[in-house]
């Protein structure tokens, strides 16, 4: 009886990597499927865009927007150069709010959403994962 139990267990051993190789077969189509019916490639050539713009519009904001109104706020640096000083620590230095940074990054914010907001309208995208209606 031993002898059978021995054979079996070198059978199933024997049949293990022909399995697992059509298991990883079948794993693979279903990755491909998944990729290719849900839309991935798509969702990602939209980060590597949407990365990009965020970057454009980071760009345009600092150097262009913000040095004209930092002017007229009396800021050299632009909205990032404004402070508060809230008063001074234990060992003397001061605390400093900076609220023009945080400006800076709320309009950043509201232009890049604005731009994406533009290009999905322009671009018709809106309507583009809606279902169809018989």
């Amino acid at each position: 009886m031993a002898t059978t139990k021995k054979a079996k267990i070198i059978k199933h051993a024997q049949a293990a990597p022909e399995a697992l190789v059509e298991a990883g077969r079948s794993q693979l189509k279903g990755f491909m499927d998944f990729i290719r019916t849900q839309g991935v490639v798509g969702l990602a050539v939209g980060l590597v865009l949407g990365g990009a713009v965020s970057v454009l519009v980071t760009s345009l904001v600092n150097n262009v927007v913000m040095p004209p109104i930092g002017l007229l706020l009396g800021s050299a640096d632009g909205l990032k150069g404004l402070s508060w000083t809230i008063g001074t620590t234990s060992n003397g230095t001061p605390a400093v709010l900076h609220y023009g940074v945080f400006l800076n990054d709320l309009i950043n914010f509201i232009v890049i959403a604005f731009v994406i907001y533009m290009v999905i309208s322009l671009l018709k995208l809106d309507k583009f994962d809606k279902k169809k209606e018989k």
